[in-house]
C-alpha cells in the first residue's frame, strides 16, 4: 500500500500526463496492433469521473497527434486530438521560439506535419539543403546513409541537431526495439561532436508543452510511465508527482533499485492500481 504522503500528493494533482507505449497501450515495432493493456480504460473513466484534465504523451513519430488520438478512440479509448502530444508538438513550440523556420526532417508526416501546420518549413534529408536545424525522429526502413550524410554535413554547416528521443528501446508486443532517432544523433554526435538536444520526454520542454495543453504548472502535474529513463525523470526534473507502471520497459525492480531521489513517488503494477487509488 503506498504511503499516506504519496496518496495526499496525488489527490492535490490536477492534470495528468500520460505515456502511451508500455502504459496504455501495446503495438508492434512499426507502431501497428496497438491494443490497450490492463487498466487503461479505466484509469480514464476515473479521470473523467473527477473532472480531472489529462493527455497521452508519447516519445512516438510514427502517426500525428490527431492519428494518435483516432487509433486509441478505435481501441476503445476516449482520447481527443488536442489531448494526444508527440515530440513533433515540443519541437513546434521550440523551433518557433529559437527562430527555426526551415528544418530537415529524419521522419515522416507524423513530424512533417505537425510542423508545416505551424508554418515552419520542412525539407527532406538531401546533402546540400539549406535549413535552420536538423531534427531525427522515427526513421526505421526508409533511413539510408545518404539520408545520414545529409544530417552530418547540415550540422557542420551550423544547424543545430534535435532529437525526438534519446531512448534506446521502446516497448514493443515484441519487445524491447531500437530507438531510431537516438541512432542517428548518435552517428551524428560521433562525427561532428555536437550533441542533439532532446525535444520529447524526458525534457523540461516536454512536460512544459504537456502543462500548457492543460492550462497547468509542472508541480500541478503527475507524470505516468513505464520508462525508468523517461517518465520518473522528466516528473522529478520539474517537480511533477512521479507514477511508474510495470507494463513496458520498466518492470518492479527497474524502479525499486534506483537512488531514492530518482525513484518513482508511486510504484505499481499498472494503470488500473493507479485507476483505483483516484476511485478510493
Amino acid at each position: 500500500m503506498p504511503d499516506t504522503a504519496a496518496l495526499d500528493r496525488l489527490r492535490r494533482v490536477r492534470g495528468f500526463v500520460l505515456d502511451m507505449d508500455g502504459t496504455l497501450v501495446m503495438g508492434d515495432r512499426n507502431n501497428q496492433g496497438m491494443v490497450a493493456l490492463p487498466g487503461a480504460a479505466s484509469l480514464l473513466e476515473s479521470l473523467a469521473d473527477r473532472g480531472t484534465g489529462f493527455c497521452i504523451y508519447t516519445n512516438g513519430t510514427v502517426k500525428t497527434p490527431d492519428q494518435i488520438a483516432e487509433v486509441l478512440q478505435g481501441i476503445g479509448l476516449p482520447v481527443a486530438p488536442d489531448q494526444a502530444l508527440t515530440p513533433a508538438s515540443t519541437a513546434v513550440d521550440v523551433f518557433l521560439e529559437r527562430g527555426h523556420r526551415r528544418v530537415m526532417v529524419l521522419g515522416g508526416k507524423g513530424i512533417t506535419e505537425p510542423l508545416e501546420a505551424a508554418g515552419i518549413e520542412t525539407v527532406p534529408p538531401l546533402r546540400g539543403t539549406p535549413c535552420d536545424a536538423v531534427m531525427a525522429g522515427w526513421f526505421r526502413q526508409e533511413l539510408t546513409f545518404d539520408a545520414l550524410e545529409a544530417a552530418v554535413f547540415a550540422v557542420f554547416d551550423g544547424a543545430p541537431m534535435y532529437s525526438a528521443s534519446q531512448s534506446l528501446f521502446f516497448a514493443t508486443a515484441e519487445g524491447r526495439s531500437l530507438g531510431t532517432s537516438r541512432a542517428i544523433s548518435a552517428v551524428v554526435r560521433d562525427i561532428t561532436g555536437r550533441e542533439a538536444t532532446v525535444v520529447g520526454k524526458p525534457s523540461a520542454a516536454a512536460l512544459r508543452t504537456a502543462g500548457r495543453r492543460l492550462g497547468l504548472a509542472p508541480e500541478e502535474l503527475s507524470v505516468v510511465g513505464d520508462d525508468p529513463e523517461l517518465e520518473v525523470p522528466m516528473a522529478h526534473g520539474s517537480g511533477a508527482f512521479a507514477v511508474a507502471v510495470h507494463t513496458g520497459i520498466g518492470h518492479a525492480e527497474s524502479f525499486s533499485d534506483l537512488p531514492a531521489d530518482r525513484r518513482p513517488h508511486l510504484d505499481l503494477a499498472d494503470v488500473g492500481v493507479l485507476a483505483e487509488l483516484l476511485r478510493g
